[in-house]
């Protein structure tokens, strides 16, 4: 304030300076008005210092106000915090109680589901085991123990194809298929016939309407079986005397998309004909080469019921059925010897155990095909050009009895380990 008033007083002073002498003034008003208006500035001056220094005390109440409250900040942080972090390892412990809760549930409800899997099992399987009773109800006791004889019935250039009888007909016609892929037929009025070239009439020529692929045609209550070329998995059921398609079918399961022998390397479905009716023996994949038994109804080309056998088509040449049983024909290399190292039986009545060494006469090379004849008891099979007749030594086999939902009898034994893939 001191200094305001010392340069109030100094610019009063040099204005002063300019100011013309007292006697000289002509106009006593204007020094007045200054003189005024320096009085109001000065007022105005001291006015303005005692607001800043209002403003000065209140910043500094504000600023201490402030720092209390940023004090007290910080230990409500730090408090919230220590609260936070033992508020999480409650957590983390409810949650470790949770999860061993969730466990307990979840075992017993394991527990609960194996049980009940396992009894639906249980069931499943009986009543399977009931369907294949009744699938597979006829009376048929033999079971192979034996290769008799061999026969060369005819000669051929031809490598591949097939030839049968028809398995439940009383006819005396002989079919003869050649190659693996072809669409003609050849009808023999009977075996004579077809050994004998020069034998008159000679043989009727049957051009079809589709070409079959592989060697795994039959002929079955005057109908011709065979898989359809270019298809992987179609089943035509063919007229012969109408020369026409009767009926279709799809085989499932990826049947048609490998081969079912090793050494049959056109063959990917092969049907045969035993004592129950119609079969079909087929790979695919997902099942590690296992062979897959199909059993079809001959009249609707249904599918009854279909197994995943033990057998595998490596090195596997043929197979045929015989009551109901199937048995793999194998030779290492495809030049034998010929024998039947793997039998699938779907009742579980007989296995390998209960058969002796079932070998073949030596051939030089691997069977095309090999037919059972469930008539004449013997098998139809075309070897390297050769159409060979074997005859079968046929053992009978206790009748089956079914006792508590198991069949027994003098060949039982435990059942393979095969797997049912569907049931219809």
């Amino acid at each position: 304030m001191l200094a305001f008033r010392q340069a109030s007083a100094f610019l009063v002073l040099f204005l002063a300076a300019f100011l013309p002498a007292p006697h000289c003034a002509q106009d006593p008003a204007m020094v007045h008005y200054i003189y005024q208006r320096f009085q109001v500035l000065e007022q105005g001056l001291q006015k303005c210092t005692q607001a800043t220094k209002a403003y000065i005390q209140d910043f500094r109440e504000f600023s201490k106000n402030i720092s209390v409250m940023l004090g007290r900040c910080l230990t409500y942080t730090s408090e919230f915090k220590s609260a936070v972090n033992n508020l999480a390892l409650r957590v983390e412990h409810a949650q470790r109680e949770v999860d061993y809760l969730e466990y307990l549930r979840e075992a017993d409800m394991c527990i609960e589901s194996e049980d009940k899997m396992l009894a639906e099992k249980l069931v499943q399987e009986a009543e399977d085991e009931k369907k294949i009773r009744t699938l597979l109800n006829a009376s048929c006791d033999n079971m192979l123990m034996g290769i008799k004889s061999l026969k060369i019935v005819k000669k051929t250039m031809d490598r591949d194809g097939s030839w049968m009888k028809d398995a439940v007909s009383n006819s005396p016609k002989v079919y003869f298929l050649i190659g693996s892929r072809n669409n003609t037929v050849w009808e023999f009025s009977n075996m004579r016939a077809l050994m004998e070239d020069s034998t008159k009439p000679g043989p009727r020529k049957l051009i079809l309407t589709h070409s079959w692929q592989g060697t795994g045609q039959v002929i079955y209550k005057g109908f011709l079986f065979f898989h359809n070329q270019g298809t992987p998995n179609e089943i035509i059921k063919y007229n012969l005397q109408k020369r026409t398609v009767e009926d279709r079918m799809l085989l499932p399961g990826g049947a048609g998309r490998a081969l079912v022998y090793q050494h049959s390397p056109s063959t990917y479905i092969d049907l045969a004909v035993d004592e129950y009716g119609l079969w079909a023996i087929h790979s695919g994949p997902g099942i590690h080469g296992h062979l897959v038994l199909t059993k079809i109804e001959p009249g609707t080309l249904g599918m009854e019921h279909s197994w995943v056998t033990p057998c595998k088509s490596q090195d596997a040449e043929a197979a045929f059925l015989l009551c109901g049983v199937l048995y793999v024909v194998y030779s290492f290399g495809g030049h034998g010897p010929h024998r039947i190292t793997c039998v699938y039986d779907p009742r579980g009545t007989i296995s390998e155990e209960d058969l002796p060494n079932l070998f073949f006469p030596r051939r030089p090379r691997s069977h095309s095909m090999i037919h059972y004849n469930a008539r004449d008891k013997q098998l139809y099979a075309w070897n390297d050009g050769n159409q060979i007749i074997y005859k079968l030594q046929i053992k009978r086999k206790q009748p089956l009895k079914f006792e508590g939902g198991r069949a027994t009898g003098a060949a039982r034994t435990p059942e393979p380990p095969g797997e049912e893939l569907c049931t219809q």
